[in-house]
């Protein structure tokens, strides 16, 4: 089963592909000011859509920021339940 995404997870994936430290991506940055190009967005989607989250580059792409993509993709998560 994936790990459940979090914030932290959130912000860990786009500090990974930005070459940073994670607590160097403020909640409120642009990301795409921060490095971020439609080709590294276009990987976290992919990893995030493989982890069962349905979200569009468009949705992304318009709130570019680490406040805003932890919060709608935590909201998207599929629902677990126990067997």
């Amino acid at each position: 089963m994936a790990e459940r995404l979090t914030a932290e997870l959130v912000r860990a994936d786009v500090a990974a592909l930005l070459y940073v430290n994670a607590d160097e991506i403020d909640e409120g940055d642009n990301l795409f000011d921060s490095g971020l190009d439609s080709i590294r967005l276009l990987t976290l989607l992919e990893k995030w859509r493989e982890a069962g989250v349905v979200v569009s580059f468009v949705e992304l792409a318009e709130q570019p920021t680490l406040a805003d993509w932890s919060r709608l993709l935590t909201a998207r998560q599929p629902v677990v339940l126990d067997a």
